[in-house]
C-alpha cells in the first residue's frame, strides 16, 4: 500500500506553473534597514490570497472533521480558500499527483498527512522550494528530520502508552493483553508498538502481551475479520484488548459485546459506537486524539507562513496535538478538554511557534 516516492519531471513543471500563478504577488525587494547580510525579504500577500488544501493519505474516518473544520478555519482567517482532497487509496505516487494538480489549480499552503512516512519529506521538500508553506499534520515523518515547515501530530506513542495503562488497570493489574493496530510500516503503527511495550514492561511479568495484530485498518471489514479470526483462535486467553487504530477498534468493541465477552477492551478515537459502549461500559475506556486542532491550528499557522506575516521560530519544529482518555465518568465532558487543548495550541504557535512581528 505504501511505495516509494515518485519524484517525476511532471511535478516539477506542473508545480513550477502554479508557483507563478499562485504567488504573483510576491517579490523579493532590497532593504536598506536590514541587518547586514541579509539580502531582502518577502513582500506579505493577503490572507485572501491565500489557498490551504488539507490533505489526507487517503481515505479512513479520523480525516472526516478536517472537512467541516477547513470550512470553519476559512470563514474565521478571511482566507481565499480551505480545501479537502484525498486520493482514492493510500499510495505515495497518487498523494503526489493530487498535490501537483492542487497546486496547478491555484493551491499555495498545504497540510499532508503523507502516506509514506520514509518518502515523504522529499514530497515536503519539494513544495517547500517552490514557495509553498507545508504542514505534516496527523502523522510525521519517519526518522529525526522535518522537511516541512512543522508537524502537527497526536503524539501516538504517548496516547498507546495512556490506552494501554488504561487497559492494565481494567484487566486488575495482571494477565494476556492483544494489541490491535494499523499498517505495519507506518511510523506511527511503530510508535503505538513502542508505548503499548513500554506499559507492559512496567508491570514486571504481571502482563503479558500475547501477540501484536497489525495491517488490519484499511477498512472496518478487514478488521472484524482479523477481530473474529483472533477471538476463535485465541479468545481464551485474551483478558484484554487494546486497539490503537480506528476500525480495529470500532471491531473489537462490536465483537465482544455480541459476544458478551470477559475482555476488557480499550479503544482509541471517538466514533459513537465507541462512546456508546464507553457509555454502557461494555468499552473500559478510549483515547480520542484532536483531529479539529490539527486541521484549524495548522491551517491558521499555514496562513500566516504563507501571507508572509509570520515565520518559523524553529523550522522543523513537532508538536503534540494532545490525547485523551476517555472513561465512563467523563464520556459526557471529555471534548471540553479537548477544545482546551485546542485554544492552548493557537496560545502557543501565536506566542512561541511562529515569529509574528
Amino acid at each position: 500500500m505504501k511505495r516509494s516516492l515518485a519524484r517525476n519531471t511532471l511535478f516539477s513543471a506542473v508545480v513550477s506553473l502554479s508557483l507563478a500563478a499562485a504567488l504573483s504577488g510576491c517579490s523579493t525587494k532590497e532593504d536598506g534597514d536590514v541587518a547586514a547580510g541579509a539580502k531582502g525579504t518577502a513582500d506579505k500577500i493577503p490572507l485572501s490570497d491565500v489557498k490551504v488544501a488539507l490533505v489526507p493519505g487517503g481515505a479512513h474516518p479520523y480525516f472526516q472533521l478536517w472537512k467541516g473544520t477547513g470550512a470553519k478555519a476559512k470563514a474565521d482567517f478571511g482566507l481565499g480558500n480551505v480545501a479537502y482532497d484525498e486520493t482514492a487509496e493510500w499510495n505515495q505516487a497518487k498523494q503526489n499527483s493530487l498535490l501537483t494538480s492542487l497546486a496547478a489549480r491555484g493551491t499555495n499552503a498545504f497540510g499532508i498527512f503523507g502516506v509514506s512516512p520514509t518518502d515523504v519529506n522529499s514530497t515536503f521538500a519539494d513544495l517547500k522550494s517552490k514557495g509553498f508553506a507545508v504542514a505534516s499534520l496527523g502523522s510525521c515523518p519517519a526518522g529525526g528530520a522535518l522537511k516541512a515547515d512543522f508537524c502537527l501530530s497526536t503524539d501516538v506513542e504517548q496516547a498507546a502508552y495512556k490506552a494501554t495503562q488504561a487497559n492494565i488497570t481494567a484487566m486488575g493489574g495482571h494477565g494476556s493483553l492483544v494489541h490491535l493496530t494499523g499498517n505495519n510500516v507506518d511510523s506511527n503503527t511503530q510508535r503505538r508498538i513502542a508505548g503499548v511495550k513500554k506499559a507492559v514492561a512496567e508491570t514486571n511479568g504481571q502482563v503479558t502481551l500475547l501477540t501484536t495484530v497489525t495491517d488490519i485498518d484499511t477498512d472496518l471489514q478487514t478488521a472484524q475479520k482479523a477481530v473474529s479470526d483472533l477471538l476463535t483462535a485465541q479468545g481464551s486467553k485474551i483478558n484484554g484488548l487494546v486497539a490503537t487504530a480506528y476500525n480495529p477498534a470500532v471491531a473489537a468493541a462490536a465483537a465482544i459485546k455480541q459476544g458478551n465477552l470477559p475482555i476488557k477492551v480499550v479503544a482509541i478515537d471517538d466514533d459513537p459506537k465507541i462512546l456508546a459502549g464507553v457509555s454502557d461500559g461494555s468499552v473500559s475506556a478510549t483515547v480520542t486524539q484532536n483531529p479539529v486542532g490539527q486541521a484549524y491550528v495548522g491551517t491558521w499557522a499555514l496562513s500566516r507562513l504563507q501571507s508572509k506575516e509570520c515565520t518559523m521560530r524553529t523550522p522543523g519544529v513537532v508538536i503534540d496535538s494532545g490525547s485523551f482518555v476517555v472513561t465512563r465518568d467523563n464520556v459526557a465532558t471529555y471534548d471540553t478538554e479537548r477544545q482546551a487543548k485546542t485554544d492552548q495550541l493557537m496560545g502557543d504557535f501565536k506566542g512561541s511557534v511562529l515569529a509574528c512581528p
